[in-house]
C-alpha cells in the first residue's frame, strides 16, 4: 500500500493545562513528518488571539510548516487582512480560509458591514496579495446551509477559481461519501486536490454531535458498531480499526494526502498512521 502524505489540525490551548496537551499532541506527532499542520477558530472567531499567538510559537519552535485558519467572522477587511499580514511577517504563508461558524447565539452568519461577505471574498483579497498558500474547505456530505448537494460543489468550485490551492473535506464516515463527491467535482471541472478529512473518534457521543452539526451523515451500522463496542469496553479498538479501515480504502482508490482532526489527542491519530505504515523518521524523533 502506496503511503499517503499526512497533515494534521490542533486548535489553539485556552487553559495552560490545554497548552501542555497541544504541546504533547505536536510533539507526538510531528515526527511522522506532517506536510503542515493547522489551527483552527474557534466557533464566531472566538480564538483569534489564541490561534495567532499558538501559530507564532509552533512557526518558531516546532520546526513544521503551520497553517493558520482565518475567517471572516466579526472583523472588518482591514482586521481580517492585518490578521493575514501579521502571519506573513511571522513567517507563516499557509492560510485556511474559511468564512466561519456565527457566533454563539446567532443562527446564520452575517457579515459585519465592513467585512468579507463569504469566503470567495477572502479568499480572492488574499489571493491578490501573492503572499500565501490557501485551502478551504470541502463538503462531501451537503452543508447544512447547502440547498442541495451541487451547490456545495460549485461553491467550492468558487472559491478554487478565487485563487485557491487546495481543499480540505469535511470528515465522513465511509469512503465512499469521499469518491463520489470526488467524481462530481471532476466532472464539474475541479482539478485542484481534494483532500479527505478523516476524523479518529475519540469520543463517540461528541463525534455524533459534531456531525449533526456540520452535517456528516452518521451510517446505521457505524452507530451500531460503536454502541455495542462501548458495552463491550472496546471502544477505541473500533475507532482505531474503522479509522483504518476508512484511510486504506481512500488510498487504495488513489487518494494521496490525509488530513486528520486531532482534536489535539494525539493517540488514535498515531496508532491509525502506524497501522498504515507511517512510521517516525529518524531526524524528527525529537522535536525542540
Amino acid at each position: 500500500m502506496t503511503q499517503p502524505e499526512i497533515s494534521f489540525e490542533f486548535f489553539p490551548p485556552q487553559t495552560l493545562e490545554a497548552s501542555f496537551r497541544l504541546w504533547d499532541t505536536v510533539q507526538t506527532l510531528a515526527p511522522l513528518a506532517p506536510r503542515f499542520v493547522s489551527v483552527t477558530y474557534g466557533a464566531g472567531g472566538t480564538t483569534r488571539e489564541l490561534t495567532r499567538d499558538a501559530v507564532a510559537t509552533l512557526h518558531k519552535s516546532s520546526g513544521l510548516k503551520v497553517a493558520a485558519h482565518l475567517t471572516c467572522v466579526d472583523a472588518s477587511r482591514s482586521e481580517t487582512l492585518a490578521i493575514a499580514d501579521s502571519f506573513a511577517a511571522a513567517g507563516v504563508t499557509d492560510i485556511v480560509a474559511l468564512r466561519g461558524d456565527p457566533p454563539k447565539g446567532q443562527e446564520r452568519f452575517v457579515p459585519h458591514p465592513d467585512g468579507f461577505a463569504h469566503s470567495v471574498e477572502l479568499i480572492a483579497a488574499l489571493a491578490e496579495s501573492g503572499s500565501f498558500t490557501i485551502r478551504v474547505g470541502a463538503y462531501p456530505d451537503t452543508h447544512p446551509e447547502a440547498p442541495h448537494a451541487q451547490a456545495d460543489i460549485d461553491w467550492l468550485k468558487a472559491k478554487l477559481d478565487a485563487g485557491a490551492d487546495e481543499a480540505l473535506t469535511q470528515f465522513f464516515f465511509e469512503a465512499e461519501t469521499f469518491l463520489r463527491f470526488r467524481d462530481a467535482c471532476a466532472k464539474a471541472g475541479i482539478d485542484k486536490p481534494i483532500v479527505p478529512g478523516i476524523l479518529p473518534i475519540e469520543n463517540w457521543a461528541g463525534a455524533k454531535k459534531f456531525a449533526k452539526r456540520c452535517g456528516a451523515q452518521v451510517p446505521d451500522w457505524v452507530d451500531q458498531a460503536f454502541d455495542k463496542a462501548i458495552r463491550d469496553n472496546r471502544h477505541d479498538l473500533l475507532a482505531t480499526a474503522l479509522c483504518t479501515e476508512l484511510c486504506s480504502d481512500l488510498i487504495d482508490e488513489g487518494v494521496d494526502k490525509l488530513h486528520f482532526y486531532t482534536l489535539n489527542r494525539p493517540e488514535l491519530t498515531r496508532d491509525v498512521c502506524f497501522a498504515l505504515g507511517i512510521t517516525p523518521k529518524a531526524d524528527l524523533q525529537n522535536v525542540a
